[in-house]
């Protein structure tokens, strides 16, 4: 019973910390355009740093994002967080460009340990705090913590931008105390990998999964690649949009809108939390491709209220198909692989956040605004249709093997 208490307690603090990490990861959003004004650059400038975090993400992913599968969750958590709290420093002391790239890329670097990692954490501290009960209470709080940290973050920074004094500090300060007690905290919890082979040597990340779950595998990561993009594109582009196209300055509603996209998200996962996996993955592409159209028309029209409309049915979409790949990955891969295999899943998930985004703005560098998004819109509902079809085939394997 004590272990249950312990692992219980654990549990929750894994999802504070998680949630607080990731809520940083998404709180400049609000202020790229204070530093854009300031500093006067470019929105390719914007998606440079939004790719530079990306890229420190694909890079711990690829090379540290399953090593927690040898070393234990807990001893790769808590760097993770302290890597935070060294970009929250760089941000504090060098808030010009260069700076922001490398606050942005240590950022990443932090999140690429972390995701998988964290994720593996909760799964095993609820199977031992809750045996017999499953994976689906994990699964919805790992994936609520991640995208809701996400949301949160640009909505607490946008009304401390508005409100407190110094906006481009304040946030920081706040963040970095919170991600100082998360660091404190998870060391008090309990681990969940023991009596691992001793003759385990180093190598950069590989994906293991069951031969016969491959294409369940690839049909996840493909969701993944294409619910990020859009992520992407609210985190790194919208804020800029709303300021510029929209004219309004307040970065309250930069920070809402984010906020609204990550929350729909993780609102829609609990909501659909008991829905069949094919009924999520199946409403979940209707609803991006839904969202797709709205947020492109959105940006034609330039209406915010269809910005919103299309962001949160979008949103919508990313919870529920995440949520579905994160429990196929964690259903077909071994226990001893499943950091290794979830590395994969979020190393394809953040290439998906920072590619279309930075092909977006290029674009940008040579073409207006209208029909750079018409574009960006079109070649993601391919990748959409792309999913679908890849979906239907593996289904259709699944059932002929059962």
């Amino acid at each position: 019973m004590p272990k249950k208490s312990a692992h219980g307690r654990g549990f929750w603090i894994v999802t504070f910390v998680f949630m607080i990490t990731m809520a940083f990861a998404g709180a400049p959003a609000p202020l790229y355009v204070l530093y854009q004004q300031r500093d006067g650059f470019s929105a390719f400038t914007i998606t440079l740093i939004f790719a530079a975090y990306a890229l420190g993400v694909v890079i711990s992913l690829f090379l540290a994002g399953h090593i927690s599968d040898r070393f234990g969750r807990r001893r790769i958590i808590a760097p993770a967080v302290l890597l935070n709290v060294l970009s929250v420093l760089v941000f504090m002391v060098w808030p010009d460009v260069p700076g922001l790239l490398l606050a942005r890329f240590i950022c990443g670097l932090g999140i690429g340990m972390l995701t998988a990692t964290a994720t593996a954490h909760l799964t095993e501290l609820h199977g031992v705090a809750r045996p017999g009960t499953g994976t689906r209470r994990a699964e919805v709080v790992s994936t609520a913590a991640n995208i809701g940290g996400i949301g949160v973050g640009p909505l607490v920074t946008g009304a401390l931008a508005e409100y407190a004094p110094q906006p481009l500090v304040t946030p920081y300060v706040v963040f970095g105390f919170l991600l100082v007690v998360g660091a404190l905290l998870i060391v008090t919890v309990p681990e969940t990998v023991e009596g691992v082979d001793q003759s385990w040597e180093y190598r950069p990340q590989r994906v293991v999964v069951p031969r016969e779950g491959l294409g369940q595998y690839i049909a996840a990561t493909m969701m993944a690649f294409v619910g990020f993009a859009m992520f992407g594109f609210f985190t790194s582009l919208a804020p800029s949009f709303v300021a510029g196209q929209l004219g309004i300055r307040s970065h309250i509603v930069a920070g809402l809108v984010a906020f609204l996209v990550f929350a729909a998200s993780a609102a829609f996962q609990v909501l659909s939390s008991r829905w069949a996996r094919t009924a999520q993955f199946g409403v979940g592409l209707v609803l991006l491709a839904a969202g797709l159209v709205l947020t492109t028309s959105a940006i034609v029209a330039s209406s915010l209220v269809l910005l919103v409309v299309g962001g949160l049915v979008a949103g919508s979409g990313v919870g529920v198909t995440f949520k579905s790949a994160l429990g196929t990955v964690v259903s077909i891969a071994p226990a001893e692989t499943r950091g290794e295999a979830l590395a994969g899943l979020f190393l394809v998930g953040y290439i998906g956040m920072a590619l279309p985004v930075v092909v977006l703005g290029l674009a940008l560098q040579a073409l207006p605004l209208v029909p750079s998004v018409i574009g960006f819109g079109a070649v993601m509902l391919v990748l959409v249709a792309a999913t679908a079809v890849t979906l239907v085939r593996t289904q259709r394997r699944v059932l002929a093997m059962a």
